[in-house]
């Protein structure tokens, strides 16, 4: 339902400048400009079913966004393998069912792995659908519970330490979840590549270089395709445990982590629902709405450019030149569940950009007979949007408050416990 009691009207902000280059955050400055059409082919032909989308526009799309901002990532390694070392211990008092697995990306056990911590109802009659959150710390710092695995996560001088040298972020409510009849389960994307420049060498896109390659082609994997490849590795081992519905996994992620499980969700199509926190930026935001955080910045030396394909910096001084934006990306996940997360004070990530390209990429969904957010006129904080398309902020900044994980169930009950 549509709460359409109150309204947004985000205030202006004085101009700030982060790496050495303005930024703006006065509405009347963002300037005009054309969004490319979801619904219109290569060739300039419109789309008007979904049999058009789903062959030709939807693989354009795709390849749009691998060659020139997330980068080509490979399919599943075929000598992935599973080793299932905690195969099911009551937790969280009882309430919930713990597995612990590692996943091995190669033959070589040495090599780039990663642990996934998966909760379960203990009182379930089957299969369930499973909440995979990408995190920022090691499975250990993400939940309450002294039973798992104490992993590893990458520290100041770019080498592994104990997690326990880190701190929790992000804790999971597995309760609240497990509760409602979800599974939770969570990865930290340290295990697949690290997040800072010059990690190649140290994460799984090294196992991809081809002889005499130091670093990925310009139009190749940066770390957030990375990132998503992996979650998608996790979605490979849940699809083959018996106490997961395979066609039930919904994909969250913060920040760099919300662009992650855009990417991912837009990517791979097993994902049943994406839930984006504040992905601002080179997520769900418009890039050529001049407001916050702007290609340049994310590319600028000394900051994230090691994030997404090099490509990416080509558009840094004329995203209007781009021949994608974010609208695209959010059209991807039609026909699933889609819900955009953020906070009204959160200007760095634009939460308006990320309203308008809800907005835009809705005739994608209208053409699967989906509901889209049903609105141009961005709802106040507290007030969310829970269609097919979903939208919501909560009073405050970046990132997640406790009350948006309530938010979140009503979501996946919404779509995945209702008949």
């Amino acid at each position: 339902m549509l709460a359409s009691v109150a309204l947004a009207q985000l205030p202006d902000y004085p101009d700030d400048k982060v790496a050495g280059i303005p930024v703006n955050y006065t509405e009347a400055k963002v300037g005009t400009y054309t969004l490319p059409d979801a619904l219109k082919l290569a060739n300039g032909k419109p789309v008007k079913d979904k049999k058009t989308w789903v062959e030709k526009r939807r693989p354009e799309i795709i390849r749009l966004f691998e060659e020139n901002q997330y980068g080509k990532m490979p399919g599943r390694p075929a000598d992935m393998s599973f080793d299932v070392f905690d195969k099911g211990t009551p937790a969280f008092d009882g309430k919930a069912i713990r597995r612990q697995v590692t996943i091995y990306f190669s033959k070589d056990k040495t090599g780039p792995k990663m642990d996934l911590l998966l909760y379960l109802p203990a009182d379930a009659k089957g299969p369930v659908p499973v909440l995979l959150s990408g995190s920022f710390s090691a499975n250990s710092n993400a939940v309450e519970d002294p039973g798992v695995k104490v992993g590893e996560i990458w520290g100041r001088d770019q080498k592994k330490v104990p997690a326990s040298q880190g701190r929790p972020f992000g804790r999971l409510p597995v309760p609240a979840f497990v509760k409602e009849g979800f599974g939770v389960a969570t990865v930290y994307y340290g295990d697949i590549d690290p997040d800072f420049p010059g990690g190649v060498p140290l994460g799984v896109r090294a196992l991809y270089l081809k002889p005499g390659q130091t670093k990925p082609a310009a139009d190749e994997w940066g770390a957030v395709s990375a990132w998503a490849w992996g979650l998608s590795r996790a979605l490979d081992y849940l699809q083959t445990d018996p106490g997961v519905d395979g066609k039930k996994v919904a994909l969250t992620g913060v920040s760099r982590l919300g662009k992650t499980v855009m990417w991912a969700g837009a990517h791979d199509e097993r994902f049943a629902m994406v839930i984006a926190s504040c992905s601002g930026e080179g997520g769900a935001a418009l890039s050529r709405r001049n407001y916050g955080e702007t290609i340049a910045h994310l590319v600028a030396n000394g900051r994230y450019p090691y994030q997404f394909a090099e490509n990416y910096a080509k558009y840094a001084e004329h995203p209007e030149t781009a021949p994608m934006d974010a609208n695209l990306l959010v059209a991807l996940i039609a026909p699933r569940p889609l819900l955009l997360q953020t906070g009204n004070t959160d200007k760095w990530s634009d939460p308006k950009g990320e309203f308008l390209a809800a907005v835009a990429a809705e005739p994608v969904y209208k053409l699967f007979g989906k509901q889209g957010l049903g609105t141009d006129q961005m709802p106040a904080a507290s007030q969310p949007i829970l269609h097919d398309m979903g939208y919501m902020m909560h009073d405050g900044g970046h990132g997640m408050v406790p009350s948006d994980w309530d938010v979140y169930i009503r979501f996946m009950k919404q779509h995945f416990l209702q008949k």
